[in-house]
């Protein structure tokens, strides 16, 4: 009960009360939507990064052809349905193979919304896939990283949406810098989906937490979005569990445990799914620059596959699709 109370005052204990979400469903975008909250009742989601897209002091390595058709024949088994970080360096070749695969959403990530080459590559992506991309994120964690402001997300959505009005859109930031100040309403208003990140491993009371709060928690942030923040769909872009380092709490029992606890409080619907976070391990990132300072190894582990492709025990309690 006390790890109840310790999520719970988390989240609620001098929270800002703000008025209910005003619901609005862009005509324009209407059909595409359906269809992604279609995947996200019907499917499951992972949270993909090519594996050869590596950053390296700020340049990215380009993936091929031939790697994430690896990848993704690789995840095949337990996913239909991808969303990405980024619409450069070979990852927006993601739609067309995902869609020769027989994955049936991919939304699309757009890492830098000012970046006009990115930006057409998934207007692009869109038009030569109109059946498979579902929608955009516009950044990820741009206000919590300081990489941009509320104000420069608004004026990106205006301008991706001059491009492609049929398109969802959305923008990726942890729950509490959606909740926190009022300078995400204006934002939140004109999206048609949330995607969110919600990381249990951050709070101070996870390490002595057992497996059934790390998921109430996600549960619980989510129903706070819902209830003050979006009233569209919610998809939990990242939530999980690293395998390492182990004296941190990070284990592949650990990992298994929580995504077998929150597949039984969160079952997938229209309004609300997950992705599985994320779908390989990433060791290059423990070098990468973060959005909070410090070494961060932990970041190399996040994958329910290794860097090789190799499932880690995680995936015997994820059952594989028809």
């Amino acid at each position: 009960m006390r790890f109840i109370l310790a999520a719970l005052l988390s989240l609620f204990i001098a929270a800002p009360v703000w008025a209910a979400p005003v619901c609005a469903v862009r005509e324009d975008a209407a059909p595409t939507l359906a269809r992604l909250q279609d995947a996200m009742a019907e499917g499951r989601f992972v949270a993909y990064q090519p594996t050869e897209l590596k950053v390296w002091e700020g340049n990215p390595v380009q993936a091929s052809e031939v790697s994430i058709r690896a990848d993704l024949e690789a995840l095949r088994p337990w996913f239909d349905s991808v969303i990405t970080y980024g619409s450069h360096s070979g990852a927006e070749l993601i739609p067309g193979i995902a869609k020769e695969l027989g994955f049936r959403a991919v939304v699309m990530g757009v890492w830098n919304p000012a970046d006009d080459r990115e930006v057409e590559n998934a207007v692009a992506a869109w038009k030569a896939h109109p059946d498979i991309v579902a929608g955009v994120s516009l950044g990820n964690e741009m206000v919590l990283s300081g990489r941009g402001t509320w104000a420069d997300l608004e004026k990106a959505i205006g301008k991706f949406r001059d491009r492609a009005p049929g398109l969802p859109l959305t923008v990726t930031e942890p729950f509490a810098t959606y909740l926190d100040g009022p300078d995400a309403v204006p934002v939140l208003a004109k999206l048609d989906f949330l995607a969110v990140n919600v990381h249990p491993v951050f709070e101070k009371w996870f390490a002595d937490a057992p497996p059934f709060n790390w998921a109430d928690f996600v549960k619980q942030v989510t129903s706070r979005l819902a209830a003050e923040r979006f009233c569209g769909p919610i998809l939990v872009k990242e939530t999980g569990i690293p395998t390492a380092p182990e004296e941190e709490g990070f284990t592949p029992e650990a990992q298994k445990a929580f995504f077998e606890e929150l597949a039984k409080q969160m079952p997938p619907s229209r309004d609300l799914a997950f992705a599985y976070f994320s779908a390989f391990d990433a060791p290059w990132r423990v070098y990468d620059e973060s959005a909070v300072a410090g070494h961060h190894p932990e970041e190399a582990h996040w994958g329910l596959l290794t860097e090789d492709r190799e499932p880690k025990p995680v995936m015997e309690a994820v059952p594989e699709l028809d």
